[in-house]
């Protein structure tokens, strides 16, 4: 998994492209935009509570620093860094 500590600023909005029932969990960048790969179904907001958690642990932040602010039925989501 990739670190993304450089972009732990408070107030960042963190867009990612994510890929629910992947093979693997995963954290990517690829041709310049993040990648979020979960092994988790996309209902019920499973899924998103696994790419938070994913997020929070390649920035190095607590998972509740991170707020869901588009994207709740997409795969192009975009988080806030509080």
């Amino acid at each position: 998994m990739q670190t993304l500590t450089h972009l732990a600023a408070s107030g960042a909005e963190i867009a990612v492209r994510v890929t629910p029932r992947a093979a693997r969990n995963a954290v990517l960048i690829k041709e310049g935009q993040i990648r979020i790969y979960v092994t988790t179904v996309p209902e019920g907001g499973k899924a998103n509570a696994a790419v938070q958690k994913l997020l929070a642990k390649a920035l190095g932040v607590a998972k509740t620093r991170l707020t869901l602010i588009r994207g709740a039925s997409s795969r192009d989501k975009i988080f806030r860094l509080d």
